[in-house]
């Protein structure tokens, strides 16, 4: 790590940007992305944990899916606005280690839980922990680069969805397959533990340790406009109504993205196991290495070819690179639930998943492109508040719904699926593309 001056600041190059120096900006971008890959593991294993856990808990279908989606979403995404407000005014760093030791303890505290209320409470701590980690995380590497490397290092950071999600699938598939074998187990202290409860003690417990990372990240200087002025709530919603056809159509775009996202992830797994007969051990163990590799591939990717764009001189770049990522996703995203057989269905699957992870880190660095310093953090909550709401809230559930009431038939799941993401995704490029040109005018009227 960079050495420290006398006076407390992170060592600079010696160029005009006098941003922190690209080995220590690095380091401080591996922090965060190992901080995310927690996040996703805690907020994703409950995924595949839900028949053992209905069993032991004797929860309902109704039950389990208010602890997935509900418990957490609702939490997360009101918690996220005052959290936003916090990052924009004090430190950054202190606000995601506190969050991070909240949720890993909660996490961890799922596998005490012993009833539905209980369980219950322990997902909502999940959620308000997590809610403190993207609008400071993002603030931070907005202030750690420059314009010309931001996509890139927010697209590191935000590759840790797919790293957390696939270390989920995939201990999640191997839970499954040995709990007939091993169903408990004992440990000090605690006794006799079911396999469940030893999946949330062994991911929740190791995030309360690793917080101690965040404290050799140096607090960086705000930089852009309006970085030396608190901002009040009132003027962040005023910034917005004057800029409402960029920041509408962005978070729009997001929104619609996250109904696909949030409903593939929830009927992937059904769709294989029902129509191509796999079981949820093969799932997990074939698809955690593949959406791990797959998605950080894709959006680092996502953020090296928006970074390029912006050296050529295209003030555009993040938003092009979202459109085109759609382009690219739609032919594999509809070959894969179409074709008979199901080893080139996860074949399939794999540049259906870079392309689809292409826009996530893009996404975060456009909405840092047009607002001012003191309102990262409060608009990055703001857009999370709209896209966890309307991409967890429809994605899944309008999915289930078309098998339902449309196709009758559960098998047919890949028919939803495909119906759903696919509209979802070409209404969000619709949306990305509408707002190419106010996102340029907002711009130009804030490097003015």
């Amino acid at each position: 790590m960079a050495a420290i001056d006398e006076a407390g600041r992170i060592p600079l190059e010696t160029t005009e940007s006098a941003y922190p120096s690209r080995g220590y900006a690095g380091y401080v971008v591996g922090v965060l992305l190992l901080v995310n890959t927690f996040s996703l593991m805690d907020r994703q294993i409950l995924n595949l944990l839900v028949g053992p856990i209905r069993r032991d808990l004797a929860i309902s279908d109704t039950g389990m899916s208010l602890l997935t989606g509900f418990s957490f979403a609702v939490f997360y995404t009101f918690f996220g606005l005052p959290l936003g407000r916090i990052a924009d005014g004090h430190s950054r760093r202190g606000l995601i280690a506190a969050g991070f030791v909240m949720w890993s303890l909660f996490t961890a505290g799922c596998g005490f839980a012993r009833n539905f209320a209980q369980m219950f409470l322990m997902r909502t701590g999940v959620g308000i922990g997590e809610a403190s980690l993207a609008p400071a995380a993002w603030s931070l590497i907005a202030d750690y680069f420059p314009p010309e490397r931001r996509a890139t290092a927010q697209s590191v950071y935000a590759s840790g969805v797919y790293v957390g999600a696939g270390v989920a699938y995939l201990l999640g598939g191997i839970v499954i397959a040995y709990a007939s074998i091993h169903p408990d187990y004992v440990l000090p202290l605690i006794g006799t533990v079911r396999s469940w409860q030893l999946v949330f003690f062994a991911i929740g417990l190791p995030g309360v340790v690793s917080a101690l990372l965040l404290f050799t990240v140096i607090e960086p200087e705000r930089r852009g406009a309006g970085a030396k002025h608190a901002v009040p709530f009132k003027q962040v919603l005023a910034y917005y109504k004057d800029n409402r056809a960029t920041l509408a159509c962005h978070h729009g775009g997001v929104a619609l993205n996250y109904v696909a996202a949030y409903g593939a992830a929830a009927w992937i797994p059904s769709f294989f196991i029902r129509h191509h007969h796999w079981t949820a051990a093969q799932f997990g163990a074939v698809f955690g290495p593949e959406v791990a590799i797959c998605g950080i591939l894709g959006m680092i990717f996502g953020g090296w070819l928006a970074d390029k764009l912006a050296e050529g001189g295209y003030r555009d770049a993040s938003m092009r690179v979202i459109v085109l990522s759609v382009l690219l996703f739609l032919p594999f995203g509809i070959a894969y639930l179409l074709v008979p057989s199901a080893i080139v269905a996860i074949v399939l699957l794999a540049p259906t998943l870079c392309f689809s992870a292409m826009p996530l880190g893009v996404m975060g660095t456009a909405l840092m492109e047009v607002m001012p310093a003191r309102m990262r953090g409060q608009a990055a909550s703001i857009m999370l508040f709209v896209a966890t709401m309307v991409g967890l809230g429809l994605g899944p559930t309008v999915i289930a719904l078309f098998t339902d009431y449309v196709f009758h038939d559960d098998n047919l799941i890949g028919s939803s699926i495909l119906v759903v993401c696919t509209a979802a995704q070409l209404a969000a490029a619709i949306l990305f593309a509408m707002g190419i040109k106010p996102f340029l005018r907002t711009k130009a009227r804030l490097a003015e």
